[in-house]
């Protein structure tokens, strides 16, 4: 496949496809998850920032008389609480468990403002160059170097008034944007991700296009084979025509022995092609069956009954056993299941020396039937046997060749047997013959 230029630029492509599906999914997936993410922890921001205001403003608000004015409950209340216009940077402020402990933590603070907005007092890490104000009631803001603070302003209640002024708390957004940094460089790592998401789809391509790459090599394999099948008994015709045409005259015998070899030829090609054709179509809709009961005690006496003439001309002793008393019956096509066992013989047959002998059995063993074809030829060597049912493999060419085999013969058997759910094995020893076996379920009678 790495040789072959269109099955490279095809990989390519599949690969680029992969590459940027798979991207775009990771690509989504991460910015949902940073959106999730984001969401989570801003809502969590919120939450925390809520309550301790809700806190303070239920606190303070019993405490509060006169607009803009804090009176000693109230710096009794928030301990460390520095009235505006005062220095407060070395007054040391006692550490508290409850909740005004979070203003000593780095980036909290307190404001009280009046009705104004103007600052009263503070508490907690105040920001620096941060705009001032009371509204609205939610405020993320960000001062001259570009930091960000979020906050919440509540309106404080008074005694005596109707309204005494605000209470606003609020954090540095500093630690947040670093955390949403850090989680969107681990989702959106985008050389490292991408890199490998071409290597896995580029592989990905590869493992896809394995079985596409391997029916080509078969369909080229499949038509150089039919070429190369079909040229011989074409070219051997073509010659006997063209010799013939170069004589000046021609006998009535020899009219007859060419127009014999022509005919023999053609029979060769008409064989070949209906072979082709049946294994067409048992590769596209499988093999048409008739489904009807076929008893094989019949069809192997049959069989070996119309083929002893064959052995006979062949000088070699064809017999049967049937090594069972009870009738063997399948389900299937019982044409295709004769075919099976006359291509079976027939190869014996061609491949079994003079006063050889043949043996067709029929067993069964755990409700299948064993149908075994045993000859004493010369059998298949080790290297061969796992290729005898490939299409237009021979173990001997040049001699099937003159027996006018096409080496389809065990490729039409396979694609029969399998048709009918069953398996054939074979058992071969170089120079001491071969024995098939077919394995078919048998019917089960009630």
């Amino acid at each position: 496949m790495h040789q072959n230029k269109l099955f490279n630029l095809m990989r390519l492509r599949l690969a680029a496809w992969y590459a940027v599906v798979i991207g775009f999914l990771m690509l989504l997936f991460g910015f949902s998850m940073y959106q999730i993410m984001a969401q989570v922890h801003w809502h969590a921001l919120d939450q925390e920032l809520e309550t301790v205001a809700g806190i303070l403003h239920d606190g303070l608000e019993p405490d509060l008389t006169k607009p803009g004015q804090i009176v000693s409950e109230v710096q009794e209340f928030l301990p460390g609480l520095c009235m505006a216009n005062i220095d407060c940077s070395s007054t040391v402020v006692p550490s508290q468990r409850h909740i005004l402990g979070l203003f000593q933590q780095e980036g909290y603070y307190l404001r009280l403002l009046d009705l104004s907005g103007a600052t009263l007092a503070t508490l907690g890490n105040q920001p620096q160059g941060l705009p001032i104000s009371a509204k609205p009631l939610w405020q993320t803001i960000a001062n001259s170097q570009g930091d960000r603070y979020h906050q919440i302003s509540m309106p404080l209640q008074a005694t005596n008034s109707p309204f005494w002024g605000y209470v606003q708390v609020g954090r540095s957004l500093r630690d947040f944007d670093e955390h949403l940094i850090m989680i969107k460089r681990f989702l959106l790592a985008s050389p490292v991700v991408l890199l490998l998401v071409t290597i896995v789809s580029w592989w990905m391509a590869g493992l896809a296009m394995r079985p596409v790459y391997r029916s080509y090599n078969q369909i080229q394999q499949f038509t150089a084979d039919v070429a190369h099948e079909l040229r011989t008994p074409l070219a051997a015709a073509q010659t006997t025509v063209e010799s013939v045409l170069q004589m000046p005259h021609l006998s009535e015998s020899e009219v007859r022995l060419t127009l014999q070899t022509v005919e023999r030829q053609n029979g060769r090609l008409s064989q070949i092609v209906q072979d082709l054709l049946m294994l067409a179509r048992m590769d596209i809709q499988g093999l048409a069956q008739k489904r009807q009961l076929c008893c094989l005690n019949d069809l192997v006496n049959d069989v070996v009954e119309e083929m002893a003439a064959l052995a006979l001309v062949a000088d070699v002793m064809l017999t049967d056993q049937v090594q069972t008393r009870q009738y063997l019956k399948v389900l299937g096509d019982e044409e295709q299941l004769y075919r099976v066992l006359t291509n079976l013989i027939t190869n014996a047959i061609q491949h079994t020396p003079k006063n050889g002998n043949i043996v067709v059995a029929l067993r069964h063993a755990d409700h299948h039937a064993l149908i075994s074809v045993q000859d004493t030829g010369s059998g298949i060597a080790p290297e061969d046997l796992p290729r005898i049912f490939d299409r237009f493999y021979r173990v001997e060419s040049d001699r099937s060749r003159s027996t006018g085999g096409s080496g389809l013969g065990l490729s039409i058997v396979q694609s029969i047997i399998q048709a009918h759910q069953g398996t054939i094995q074979v058992q071969s020893q170089l120079g001491n013959g071969s024995m098939f076996t077919v394995r078919l379920p048998l019917v089960r009678m009630s």
